[in-house]
């Protein structure tokens, strides 16, 4: 008999959570549901909508000046969409601007073509 081997090398199918499913969040902690019913009734882990709560709390002052914390789907959006932001790889030409500063002027000033570039190139720079 061959022995079953569960394929772990197939892709996630993640889903990132929409404005309306944070609105409905917020809806379901003022009902008073818990982390696990909110999952339960959208489908996702427990731990997707604990991140998110987390995520989309703030502390604010009431009138009386008493601290509460309280979850805006809109913070939690705001939060999300600049984390998305900075999640892209950086781009390699920032590494490498004086170099590049280096090379124009030596293009344009002394009219230099790239072979000459390559063969002259200065010890200070690093290539990334």
């Amino acid at each position: 008999m061959v022995p079953e081997h569960k394929n772990t090398t197939s892709r996630r199918k993640f889903k990132h959570l929409s404005a309306f499913e944070r609105g409905k969040i917020s809806a379901l902690l003022d009902q008073g549901l818990t982390f696990r019913a909110i999952a339960r009734e959208l489908g996702r882990h427990p731990s997707t909508i604990a991140r998110e709560i987390k995520r989309g709390t703030t502390t604010q002052l009431d009138t009386n000046l008493v601290a509460h914390q309280r979850y805006y789907p809109e913070t939690g959006q705001a939060v999300y969409e600049k984390n998305r932001a900075n999640c892209k790889r950086q781009l390699r030409i920032g590494q490498v601007t004086k170099f590049l500063n280096w090379a124009e002027n030596k293009m344009r000033d002394e009219s230099w073509v790239s072979v000459k570039l390559c063969s002259q190139f200065p010890s200070g720079f690093e290539m990334v």
